[in-house]
């Protein structure tokens, strides 16, 4: 997988603390669920993964079962996260593969937080090349005037739409991993833990963003499904958390987007930007014993601390975009200009 092992995970993790447990993961080939998935299984777990690239996906597992000897990984290509009857599919040949699911990892890290906040190092033109294009979503950079109901729609389908897919088709799956790894929180339990999802998210929801409504709105919603799990299953035993990540160093945006990535690390408390080892110890706590007692809970991996004004603090500050001034200017958003011809 190319990175050694003390870059993917802490030391502190007990090794064969995920033995005999099966993972389940959308967007399996993506830099950071890749990570997520190898931390999981070398601790002993198994892991189905999907995706919409064949070929990726199914590399991708190879790799990760190479990660330790008897692991097994299986990748499901051609399974898109709009479509409940692929999920719903790939969800039966994991359990006819592998024998259950006990984690569910809903991801599609895209471009939307680092689109957000990098405008001071990009050059316009630049950014909205690959804006218009960035992420699996098809996250861009637009006005509410300016943004399409299909365009609005391919971002909610595959942000909130596939959350709700994914979740539909493996809860019943959980539910009987949740009871058949039932703890009451006062021992641990030898057999381990079961019946638990983590959905990945941003911090958008928490802030706004101009140009971004849709990308808000979509993991404001993940955001809010992920309380109502929580609410609706825990009495079952399942519990649901998200993720929401900052700057994350090596993933596709952070490259894309901002080359080396430093220039977006600056106003970073920590003093670094994220690795992905930092998302991959977040997911081993929520799916240890240790997260036990958490459940309908937001973790934020940042690295820093947002305050002051929440509506504003998260706008772009580049002068291309100035707030309010660009909303006010009557200017578009070149790349979505309503001249401009779109796929959406």
């Amino acid at each position: 997988m190319g990175l050694p092992k003390e870059e993917v995970m802490s030391s502190i993790w007990r090794p064969g603390s995920f033995d005999g447990k099966i993972v389940f993961a959308t967007g399996g080939a993506g830099s950071l669920v890749s990570v997520q998935v190898r931390a999981l299984v070398e601790l002993g777990a198994n892991a189905c993964i999907v995706g919409r690239n064949v070929a990726n996906t199914e590399r991708v597992a190879t790799e990760l079962a190479a990660t330790r000897p008897g692991a097994k990984v299986l990748g499901l290509g051609a399974v898109d996260v709009r479509k409940p009857q692929d999920l719903e599919g790939a969800v039966k040949r994991c359990v006819q593969a592998l024998g259950g699911i006990d984690f569910v990892m809903y991801v599609l890290f895209q471009t939307a937080m680092v689109i957000s906040r990098c405008f001071a190092t990009l050059q316009r033109n630049a950014q909205l090349t690959f804006a218009t294009r960035a992420g699996a979503a098809g996250n861009f950079l637009a006005p509410i005037d300016q943004t399409s109901h299909n365009a609005f729609k391919a971002v909610v389908d595959i942000d909130l739409f596939g959350s709700w897919n994914t979740l539909k088709a493996t809860v019943p799956e959980l539910t009987k991993s949740a009871q058949k790894y039932k703890s009451d929180g006062k021992q641990s339990s030898s057999s381990g833990t079961g019946g638990r999802i983590i959905f990945i998210s941003s911090t958008l929801g928490y802030t706004g963003n101009q140009l971004m409504t849709h990308a808000v709105v979509a993991k404001a919603g993940v955001d809010a499904l992920s309380v109502q799990t929580a609410i609706e299953y825990g009495p079952r035993g399942i519990t649901s958390n998200v993720i929401a990540p900052g700057f994350i160093q090596g993933t596709e945006g952070m490259v894309r987007l901002t080359g080396n990535g430093q220039d977006a690390g600056r106003d970073i408390p920590s003093g670094r930007l994220g690795h992905v080892k930092d998302i991959a110890d977040a997911t081993i706590f929520l799916f240890s014993d240790a997260g036990n007692y958490v459940n309908g809970d937001t973790l934020i991996v940042g690295g820093k601390v947002d305050g002051g004004a929440w509506h504003t603090a998260a706008v772009n500050t580049s002068k291309d975009f100035a707030y309010p001034d660009f909303l006010l200017s009557g200017e578009t958003v070149e790349a979505w200009s309503t001249k401009s011809s779109t796929k959406l």
